[in-house]
């Protein structure tokens, strides 16, 4: 796989083109724009594996992709957008595991998640129930791996069964405004894709919020990404997430990065909502005081929908909306109610995926007078 890293900029700037004109109609500021590295950028990587014979009549396996538009499958021997830690794993996993039956049968996806920091991550994904012989293999197999100077998490996976030798996750290190915080990523989790780009985007994130009055409310906060580092600038935070892994990676990154004004609450974002406006009791929110939060600021990093329309409603209510969205098309619908109690203050565009057609963008609303 290669990359034409020269038509990068002419990219970027077709995406500058369509965020600007989506947010014209909301009077808009210049967009702030951070651009990508145009190679070994992503952090996590998933392929199908497949397997063949070579010339000599030898099995082989190698990973493979399939084209988006005629889903063809092809070779993958080096993944340019991946970092360059990944790349190394690609090479050297295979050569270890080629020729062993134990690990190489029904084997079918292998997933790569790494870190800034140098941990990785390797998840086997099989049609097979793992036994204690495929655990004795991939004791091994990581043995080899460390040996070559990998600080590799090995997980097995198959239909009801996950196999973890050590941990199932990673620690990352980001430096933020010159202070290092560590996030605990678990894999088959979400994380950023894009660190360098996410450290761009808490740097953003924390400025605009700078010398702020009162408490924050996050709404889809994860593994607790922008919370832990937007937490100093407010007296305290209150976070919600459904996902019960992303609330333990959370609970542990607050404790590891010191955090003493964090509440997590395991909430979907509508729940929440159904809370605040009492239509709704939860146990999940006994023994929190509520009434205790003056939470004037809110952050939001819906999915690819966006907020939904009760939300909205919530939202509008507070001063100060900081609205990270992964979709462009549904941050413009939302603008068309927030628009109309708010204005954009600031607006960023993050290059977390390049090459590809989707935008990463930011807006700070404030609450017109």
């Amino acid at each position: 796989m290669t990359l034409a890293t020269e038509q990068y900029a002419d990219l970027l700037a077709k995406k500058v083109a369509n965020l600007t004109a989506l947010l014209s109609p909301f009077q808009a500021p210049e967009l702030e724009v951070f651009a990508s590295k145009p190679q070994h950028f992503r952090m996590r990587a998933e392929f199908r594996v497949w397997h063949d014979k070579n010339e000599k009549g030898e099995n082989e396996l190698y990973h493979i992709m399939f084209d988006p538009e005629t889903k063809q499958r092809y070779r993958v021997d080096q993944f340019p957008i991946a970092n360059e830690l990944i790349n190394k794993m690609m090479k050297s996993l295979l050569a270890e595991i080629q020729g062993n039956e134990l690990l190489t049968h029904k084997l079918f996806q292998i997933d790569y998640l790494s870190t800034l920091s140098g941990e990785i991550a390797v998840s086997l994904l099989y049609h097979k129930a793992l036994n204690e012989e495929w655990v004795e293999q991939a004791q091994l197999l990581k043995q080899r791996l460390t040996e070559q100077g990998f600080r590799v998490q090995l997980i097995g996976r198959a239909t009801k069964q996950k196999i973890a030798l050590d941990h199932d996750y990673v620690e990352e290190v980001l430096p933020i405004h010159g202070k290092n915080y560590v996030y605990r990523q678990v894999e088959n989790s979400f994380t950023q894709p894009n660190a360098e780009m996410n450290i761009k985007m808490l740097e953003w994130a924390r400025s605009c919020t700078q010398n702020s009055q009162g408490d924050l409310l996050e709404l889809y906060c994860g593994n607790g990404n922008f919370s832990i580092a937007l937490a100093e600038n407010f007296r305290k935070v209150l976070a919600t997430e459904i996902s019960k892994s992303s609330v333990q990676s959370a609970q542990y990154n607050i404790e590891q990065n010191g955090i003493d004004n964090l509440q997590i609450i395991r909430m979907s974002a509508e729940e929440f909502t159904q809370a605040m406006n009492g239509v709704r009791e939860f146990n999940r929110l006994k023994g929190i005081d509520l009434k205790s939060y003056d939470c004037n600021t809110i952050f939001v990093d819906p999915p690819r929908a966006g907020l939904d329309p009760d939300t909205l409603n919530m939202v509008q209510g507070y001063e100060r909306i900081l609205y990270i969205s992964c979709n462009p098309n549904t941050l413009a619908e939302n603008l068309q109610q927030l628009s109309q109690t708010h204005r954009i203050e600031r607006a960023a565009l993050f290059d977390q995926f390049p090459f590809t057609h989707h935008i990463e963008s930011g807006v700070w609303l404030i609450k017109r007078t």
